[in-house]
């Protein structure tokens, strides 16, 4: 590893021709690191970067590169913004070439428009010590969320322990009666889960959110490392950067284990509402990644509670459906009697036992913001152990002295919809008007339980690069990984979806409201 991290004191070139020592050695503490940085600190595409009193994923708080960017750096600050953007546009027409992209609803013409995903050329690199702890953290929180669902569509024990408001769970939205009583296989009622992390002012990570339903994103993670494998070869491998390759296959193994009782060789499909969906090309690429069939609603029938898929050899029976539509639109005789995008008779067969659904029906409600306030109680209950990584302290609508609070505050907090996702109807108190915070008391007001209010965190900040700009400038980011939860294991991707908001200034990540990504390095040791 002194090797190693001695190659990387030097300029990564890759083919440039320059070689730039910014280092001496190997430093032994970090003060040493900064004795030994030779002047100016920032060079080339950095020269004008500066942290702006955000944490700062690459530099700390005296300007100097962290220990384990120093080889990123070190290459990146060498180069023109000639041979950068170079990269750039090869790594855009590869997005371009295989198709990657996302559907941005709404806008000026009010409908969608598809877009290339933005990938920012500049990696998130995580150690592997605080990775560590992320990791148990997301395997503690998905063990707990997952005996949560299995208790309140059965028993209800934590509600009628009283730890949790009986209204909370009952009054919500996406607690859905018809699984009380389904026994979901192996006890496994989220496969799949993507659980936002932010980090605040002081490098704290903490839990934003979860997202249980279909969470999407897998597949640009996928592509992000590919992109960046061939755009930066040799500093990705003297890195030792761990390998998420493996995430398809994981899954697919997950799907599997979750057959119903007595089927050892199951058929998978993934169910998709079609093309015009904005995570299409996330379905697509995981459904070919998986070696599994790619389904529509008219591709699936249902016949005496059983699940068939067409084929051109006739009905063939299936066993496991991974499906990216939302419990609303998945049975128009349970749920939306208008949706076309699901499979009419589904909800019945999955009762029944004879097909399982990845995620199952009502996951929903261990998603809602509402009742992501009370997870440390909800780990606290089924693990008898104190959560290893903090929420963002949150206010609840539903609460009389907390909506009091929140409509006095408005201003200064971010307010969220409970049942809402992709950063569609939030605000971001500091930077709205008048107009939309007066708008946001209403809605409040009219529906007390559809809201919570958070601060308003200063989320850490990564140098990115921005078209048109000669040097990287800093960016709001966020990070999804990626778990997978069979009936033995929690299996969590290292690394995941790193999302930047590349306005100037916005806190806001999603692709769908202007925001990209980057790839996300775990290392497999610590410098």
């Amino acid at each position: 590893m002194n090797q190693q991290l001695g190659d990387m004191q030097q300029n990564f070139d890759e083919g440039a021709g320059q070689q730039t020592a910014t280092y001496v050695g190997q430093p032994a503490t970090p003060s040493a690191g900064r004795l030994l940085f030779s002047p100016p600190i920032k060079q080339g595409l950095f020269s004008e970067y500066r942290e702006q009193g955000f944490y700062d994923e690459m530099f700390d708080a005296e300007g100097v590169p962290r220990a384990h960017n120093r080889g990123v750096y070190n290459q990146l600050a060498s180069m023109s913004i000639a041979d950068f953007e170079a990269r750039r546009k090869r790594a855009d027409l590869t997005f371009l070439q295989q198709g990657i992209t996302f559907t941005v609803y709404g806008g000026d013409s009010g409908g969608s428009t598809e877009r290339i995903f933005p990938f920012d050329l500049v990696p998130r690199i995580i150690t592997a010590r605080k990775w560590a702890k992320l990791e148990a953290g997301l395997i503690q929180r998905i063990k707990a969320l997952n005996l949560f669902l299995q208790d309140i569509y059965s028993d209800q024990k934590i509600l009628r322990d009283g730890v949790l408001p009986m209204d909370l769970i009952l009054g919500c939205p996406d607690f859905r009666r018809e699984a009380y009583g389904c026994k979901a296989p192996g006890g496994v009622h989220i496969h799949v889960t993507g659980t936002d992390l932010v980090r605040d002012a002081s490098g704290e990570y903490f839990v934003l959110e979860d997202n249980l339903r279909s969470p999407s994103g897998a597949c640009y993670v996928l592509e992000n490392r590919q992109v960046m494998k061939h755009t930066f070869p040799h500093t990705f491998e003297r890195y030792g950067v761990r390998s998420v390759d493996g995430y398809a296959s994981e899954l697919r193994e997950s799907l599997r284990l979750a057959a119903p009782e007595g089927v050892d060789n199951p058929t998978i499909v993934l169910l998709t509402p079609g093309i015009f969906n904005s995570a299409y090309y996330d379905h697509a690429f995981l459904a070919r990644q998986m070696g599994i069939e790619l389904c529509e609603a008219p591709d699936l029938v249902v016949d005496g509670a059983f699940v068939y898929m067409r084929t051109t050899a006739g009905l063939q029976r299936v066993d496991v459906i991974y499906r990216r539509i939302d419990d609303d639109y998945l049975d128009p005789m349970v749920f939306r009697p208008d949706s076309i995008l699901g499979v009419t008779g589904l909800v019945n067969c999955w009762r029944a036992g004879n097909v399982t659904l990845a995620n199952a029906i009502g996951t929903g409600v261990a998603d809602d913001k509402a009742v992501y306030a009370w997870t440390p109680q909800i780990i606290k209950y089924y693990l008898d152990e104190e959560p290893i990584l903090p929420i963002v302290q949150t206010f609840s609508t539903a609460r009389e002295d907390e909506r009091k609070y929140v409509l006095e505050h408005l201003s200064e907090l971010v307010v969220k919809p409970t049942n809402a996702s992709g950063g569609y109807g939030m605000l971001i108190g500091p930077y709205s008007s008048k107009e939309e915070i007066e708008d946001m008391r209403g809605r409040i007001l009219a529906n007390p339980r559809g809201f919570i209010a958070q601060p308003t965190l200063a989320l850490s900040r990564h140098p990115t690069y921005i078209e048109g700009g000669q040097c990287f400038e800093g960016r709001h980011v966020d990070l999804r990984p990626f778990i997978i939860s069979g009936p033995d294991d929690v299996r969590v991707m290292p690394g995941g979806l790193t999302r930047v908001a590349l306005v100037k200034g916005s806190l806001v990540v999603n692709s769908s409201q202007g925001g990209g990504s980057k790839d996300t390095w775990v290392l497999t040791q610590d410098f």
